[in-house]
């Protein structure tokens, strides 16, 4: 198949888009584990490193594995280029050191990605680069903090782990009018559920480790957009700066985005029925899912969503030690922070994925010591059920 996919749906560029059949007439993509390649001569070799001749130069930043993810990617997220990187975080420093420079604002949402809030509000300030922090769905907010110097808005949507929407459409529309970038990190609902650049946003970010990969094997990241902002200003970042991904994940990632409508919807359909069930325990005092109709953004997540994700939060009266003691008796479900895997996952994000930020920093992104997050795998929801009766029982 060729790159030429625009006439196939969805399912079918995710198993065929972005491949280029060697002369071996394999029918499984190869991984091509090296990391140099070899030039005909010695001009063609200059050829190739200026950029006059494409082609493999290096696996830092050309690998055949490599960019055959990133055409798949870029045809499921509609953009014209994507750029692979070794996990998440890297795609948005990537992203940022392509895209900005010093004296430079942005604005963010409140409620990222713990991380994501640390390398905005402390790291790239290092470099003279300032971040505001403002509610994720109070498009006045954002609004007021626009200065003459900002260049981007970041935001993620769903928000990890409180499920709030931000309105893509409404920030694309507000960052054009003052000349400024949207990015959105995609990783909760991936290209399956919802697109951004289709809404207007300039470039989507995600974190491949989670619902691409799907079974929790590998670390990787990837921005995808523009010719013009990925293509050769992201680019250039990546092959200068070198938070390349390997062959290897590439290649699970790639044979991850195969399966990955389907898995979408049967974790959305677990997440669904999950929160529903949690909704009807009298120790919750809130489940935090898109999918129920109490949810403030749950209209316009239907606008801009083909479903609400595996991703749910709930809160308990009795803060971090109900919480905990909750965590604690559980048995199926796995302890840990990732999500996206086919196995389900628990975690208290007070502590982990949000617990270096200060606790005026949780507070304002609403992540309280009583909140539970929950990634809903694929396992039987039945067996999900029971699992969380044992947590509600240590109460």
């Amino acid at each position: 198949m060729t790159d030429e996919v625009d006439e196939y749906g969805f399912s079918t560029r995710g198993v065929r888009a972005g491949v280029r059949r060697t002369e071996q007439g394999e029918q499984s993509e190869p991984i091509f584990t090296t990391s140099s390649f070899v030039f005909g001569s010695a001009e063609q070799a200059a050829a190739r490193f200026s950029g006059a001749e494409p082609g493999n130069v290096y696996s830092r930043f050309t690998n055949p594995t490599v960019n055959a993810f990133e055409r798949r990617l870029a045809a499921l997220e509609g953009g014209e280029r994507c750029v692979a990187t070794s996990s998440g975080m890297a795609a948005i420093l990537t992203a940022c050191l392509g895209l900005l420079k010093a004296g430079d604002h942005v604005i963010c949402a409140h409620g990222v990605f713990g991380n994501t809030a640390l390398l905005f509000g402390n790291y790239l300030g290092r470099f003279g680069i300032e971040t505001s922090f403002v509610s994720l769905t109070e498009l006045a907010a954002w609004e007021s903090a626009l200065r003459p110097n900002t260049r981007l808005l970041f935001v993620e949507t769903p928000a990890n782990p409180l499920a709030q929407i931000a309105d893509i459409a409404a920030l694309a529309a507000l960052a054009h009018r003052h000349g400024c970038l949207l990015a959105v990190d995609n990783t909760v609902c991936t290209a399956a559920l919802q697109r951004p650049l289709a809404l207007g946003a300039d470039i989507v970010v995600l974190s491949a480790t989670k619902y691409i990969d799907g079974q929790g094997r590998c670390i990787g990241g990837a921005i995808v957009g523009s010719e013009a902002l990925v293509g050769r200003e992201v680019y250039g970042a990546l092959r200068t700066t070198g938070a390349c991904l390997s062959p290897f994940n590439a290649w699970v990632f790639l044979k991850g985005l195969e399966t990955l409508a389907v898995r979408m919807r049967a974790h959305s359909a677990n997440a669904q029925h999950l929160a529903e069930w949690l909704g009807r325990q009298s120790v919750v005092r809130q489940v935090y899912y898109a999918g129920l109709p109490e949810h403030p953004q749950s209209e316009l997540a239907r606008r801009q969503q083909s479903g609400f994700g595996g991703l749910l939060a709930f809160e308990l009266e009795g803060g971090r030690a109900e919480a905990w003691r909750f965590i604690n008796a559980v048995k199926l479900i796995s302890v840990t922070a990732n999500l996206g895997d086919t196995k389900s996952s628990i975690t208290h994000p007070a502590t982990t994925t949000h617990g270096r930020l200060t606790a005026e920093a949780r507070e304002a992104a609403g992540i309280r010591e009583g909140l539970v997050r929950i990634a809903a795998g694929l396992e039987d929801v039945e067996d999900l059920m029971a699992d969380l009766k044992r947590g509600f029982a240590a109460l």
